[in-house]
C-alpha cells in the first residue's frame, strides 16, 4: 500500500522571499506513537495506511510523499516585546496542503524535522515531552470546542535531542487551517516590500476571509476580521482557564486559530496572575494579561498594513486605531456572554456583571479550583443541596453568601433546575489537561517508553464535558506534592 496525501498547495505558490524550500531531514528509525485516526479520515487520508512502517516514515520526515512541496515559513516577531526581524520555521517543514471533507484547506506541518534556513544555530529537533504535550493539549482544544490547530500524529525517531540531557526525539505532525502569523506580515513591513504585503494579504482573504474579497476596502476588513477572531479566540482561552504562555507576535495566528503550544497550562486555582511558563519572569503573558497582549499584537499587524490602508500615514493611522478599538468590546461581549452560559444565566439583568465578578473574586481569595467550582456550580443548580461547590473554598461560607444571590437571581428566569444544569454542564468542562496528569505521561513515556497513560488521558480529554465514572480522578486537581509551578518551551 503507499501513502497518499491529496496536496493542492498554494502558499508555495508565492514568491521565493515567503519561505525557504527545504526537506525534512531524515531520522534514524521512526515508530508511530499515535495517529489521530478521526482526523486523518476528515483530512482524506486513510488511517490503516499511515499506521504502516511507511507511514511512520513520512510522519517523521523520512520519507516525503509525492505531491509534497516542503518549505520552511518565513517571518519576524516581537518576542516578549522585542522585535527580532527574522525567525521563520527553525523546526519546521510544511509538506503541504490538503482540501478536507469540510472543503476547508489545511496546513500539514512536520514538527521537529530537522534543521531550516530559519534554525539559527539550532537543531531543528523536538523532544518527546513536547511534542506529547502539544498532543495532548491541542486536541482537548478541540474538545472543548476552541479554535486550534490540530495533531495528527506522533513519532519517536529511534534519535536523541541535546537539551539539559539527553532526550528521545520525536516529531509531530501538525494540522492548520494554515501557519501565517502577525511575524509573517511583520517579517516583510520591516523590509519595506509593500507588494508583498499586499500579496500576503490577498493570499489570506481568499483563505481566510472570501467573504472579504468583494469588500470596498478588504484591506481594512482584513484587520477587522482578526481583531473580531482573536478577540473572540482569547476570551474562550480565558473561560476555560487557559494560560498560552509565550504569545510572541510570531505566535500568533492570522486564521484565528490557537497555535504553537509550548509553555501553555491550564489553571488549578483561579488565580488572575497565574503564570506557569519558565521564560515569563515578568509575568507579561499572565492568564489576565492576555486580552492586552492579543490587542498588542494586533496592534503590530495594524502597524504593517497601513501602506495598505491610504498613502497618507495620518489618515492610514486613524483608521487602523478607529478598527482597533473594536477589539475591547467584542472581546468584553464575548468573555460576559461566556460568563453567563457558565453561571447558568440565560438572560442578561443589570447586577450580572457584578454577581459573577463577586464570583470570581471570591474564588482568587479561597484559591477554588477554576474547573471545579463551575462544573460542581453546574450540580449546586440542578439539586440547591449539592455542595460540591463551596467545598472548593477554603471559607465555605464566602461561597455560601454568594450563592445566596444566585439562587435569588436565577429564579428570575423561567428555566428549570434540569435545563439550567444540562446548559451549565455544556460549557463547564469537568476534564482539563491537568499540568500534573500531562507531567506524569511525559515521565511515563521518556522515562519508561510507556504510552498507556498518554493514550487514556487522550481518550478521557476527548470527551471533556461528560461525567465519565470510571476516571473520574482526572477531574481532581493535584495534591501538594504534584503540583506543577513551571512548564518550558519545546525549545
Amino acid at each position: 500500500m503507499t501513502v497518499h496525501f491529496p496536496f493542492q498547495n498554494s502558499y508555495s505558490a508565492l514568491p521565493d522571499s515567503f519561505f525557504a524550500r527545504v526537506a525534512p531531514t531524515p531520522v534514524a528509525a521512526p515508530r508511530l506513537i499515535k495517529l489521530n485516526r478521526p482526523l486523518a479520515v476528515q483530512l482524506g487520508l486513510d488511517p490503516d495506511v499511515l499506521e504502516t512502517p511507511e507511514g511512520a516514515e513520512i510522519l517523521a520526515g523520512k520519507t516525503v510523499p509525492a505531491g509534497a512541496d516542503p518549505i520552511a515559513m518565513a517571518y519576524a516577531g516581537h518576542q516578549f516585546g522585542q522585535f527580532v526581524p527574522q525567525l521563520g520555521d527553525g523546526r519546521a517543514v510544511l509538506l503541504g496542503e490538503v482540501i478536507d471533507k469540510d472543503s476547508i484547506r489545511r496546513d500539514i506541518q512536520l514538527k521537529g524535522s530537522g534543521p531550516t534556513p530559519f534554525s539559527r544555530r539550532g537543531d531543528g529537533r523536538a523532544a518527546l515531552g513536547p511534542v506529547l504535550r502539544e498532543y495532548i493539549v491541542s486536541e482537548a482544544m478541540f474538545a472543548l470546542g476552541i479554535p486550534t490547530t490540530r495533531s495528527l500524529a506522533a513519532v519517536v525517531t529511534g534519535e536523541h535531542v541535546i537539551r539539559e540531557t539527553a532526550l528521545p526525539g520525536a516529531v509531530l505532525t501538525r494540522v492548520a487551517s494554515s501557519h501565517i502569523r502577525v511575524g509573517t506580515f511583520q517579517f516583510f513591513a520591516v523590509r519595506r516590500d509593500t507588494d508583498a504585503i499586499r500579496r500576503l494579504a490577498d493570499h489570506v482573504i481568499a483563505r481566510h476571509y472570501p467573504e472579504l474579497s468583494g469588500a470596498e476596502r478588504p484591506y481594512h476588513a482584513l484587520l477587522s476580521g482578526v481583531v473580531a477572531r482573536q478577540a473572540d479566540l482569547v476570551a474562550r482561552w480565558l473561560l476555560v482557564g487557559f494560560i498560552h504562555g509565550v504569545m510572541n507576535t510570531d505566535n500568533s495566528s492570522i486564521s484565528g486559530e490557537t497555535i504553537d503550544y509550548g509553555p501553555c497550562a491550564f489553571m488549578d486555582a483561579y488565580n488572575p496572575s497565574q503564570v506557569f511558563s519558565s521564560i515569563d519572569e515578568m509575568g507579561r503573558y499572565a492568564y489576565a494579561n492576555q486580552p492586552r497582549i492579543a490587542l498588542w499584537n494586533l496592534t503590530r499587524l495594524a502597524e504593517c498594513l497601513l501602506p495598505l490602508f491610504s498613502d497618507d500615514q495620518e489618515k492610514a493611522v486613524a483608521e487602523a486605531q478607529d478598527i482597533l478599538g473594536a477589539f475591547s468590546d467584542t472581546f468584553s461581549n464575548a468573555y460576559q456572554a461566556g460568563l453567563r452560559k457558565k453561571v447558568g444565566l440565560f438572560t442578561e439583568r443589570d447586577g450580572d456583571d457584578a454577581l459573577i465578578q463577586d464570583l470570581l473574586d471570591a474564588m482568587a481569595k479561597n484559591q477554588a479550583d477554576f474547573t471545579l467550582t463551575f462544573r460542581k456550580l453546574g450540580d449546586a443548580a440542578g439539586d440547591p443541596a449539592a455542595d460540591d461547590a463551596r467545598a472548593q473554598f477554603m471559607d465555605p461560607g464566602a461561597f455560601d453568601e454568594w450563592a445566596r444571590r444566585w439562587h435569588e437571581r436565577t429564579a428570575l428566569e423561567p428555566q428549570s433546575a434540569a435545563e439550567r444544569q444540562a446548559a451549565m454542564h455544556a460549557v463547564n468542562p469537568m476534564f482539563i489537561p491537568r499540568n500534573h496528569r500531562v507531567e506524569a505521561v511525559i515521565q511515563a513515556a521518556v522515562n519508561n517508553d510507556d504510552y498507556t497513560p498518554f493514550e487514556e488521558l487522550v481518550k478521557v480529554l476527548a470527551m471533556p464535558f461528560e461525567d465519565q465514572p470510571d476516571y473520574a480522578a482526572y477531574a481532581d486537581p493535584p495534591l501538594p506534592d504534584q503540583r506543577v509551578l513551571q512548564t518550558f518551551c519545546g525549545t
